[in-house]
């Protein structure tokens, strides 16, 4: 089906493709041509609104920064509303790594991140976001709660067996046993 010839849905329906062919098939095999299939769009047009394939993808993932800015704020919503947020963070863990296309895009930024300057700070406003969501509900130990949530959902998406949210809650009150774990890290430290 094309698109009407209205500039921003052309470039709607791009962006929207480039998402989903990144958390389908990664930023590897994402080219022009699939994500002009995917929108419906001759593949000129994706040329002519992002000339090179890193534009594309680079559109793509400033969108889904956008998803990541929406999901972090329900995060906090529910971690802070929460009698244990330590169940909380285990059943959000569970949610995201089952719904995979928003951690998939978080996992293919990172690995983009690394090695594109151009991308390091979305990958850096999204895990900064993340520290801060859980700095209000764990205190100092948001590092090591967040590497710990990264490792659970990162592994139920390379097996795909689920987030076990019993064992994730479990560690997660192990690392926020502390003393003042409630204490907000320096910003000069993050």
């Amino acid at each position: 089906m094309q698109r009407p010839r209205d500039p921003q849905a052309r470039r709607d329906a791009l962006t929207a493709a480039v998402i989903e062919s990144i958390a389908d098939v990664g930023i590897g095999r994402t080219t022009h041509r699939s994500v002009a299939t995917r929108a419906g769009l001759p593949l000129g047009a994706t040329t002519y609104y992002f000339p090179t394939l890193d534009d594309l993808v680079e559109a793509g993932l400033r969108r889904a920064a956008e998803i990541f800015d929406r999901d972090l704020t329900s995060w906090a919503e529910r971690l802070a509303a929460a009698a244990d947020p330590a169940t909380e963070l285990a059943a959000i863990a569970a949610e995201y790594a089952a719904d995979a296309v928003p951690a998939r895009l978080a996992y293919e930024l990172s690995a983009a991140a690394m090695r594109d300057e151009r991308l390091r700070p979305l990958a850096h406003r999204r895990l900064g976001g993340l520290r801060e969501v859980l700095e209000a509900a764990f205190g100092r130990c948001a590092y090591a709660v967040g590497a710990v949530l990264d490792g659970a959902v990162l592994q139920a998406l390379t097996t795909g067996v689920p987030v076990d949210r019993e064992a994730l809650a479990s560690v997660v009150r192990r690392l926020t046993r502390t003393g003042d774990d409630r204490e907000p890290l320096r910003r000069d430290r993050a």
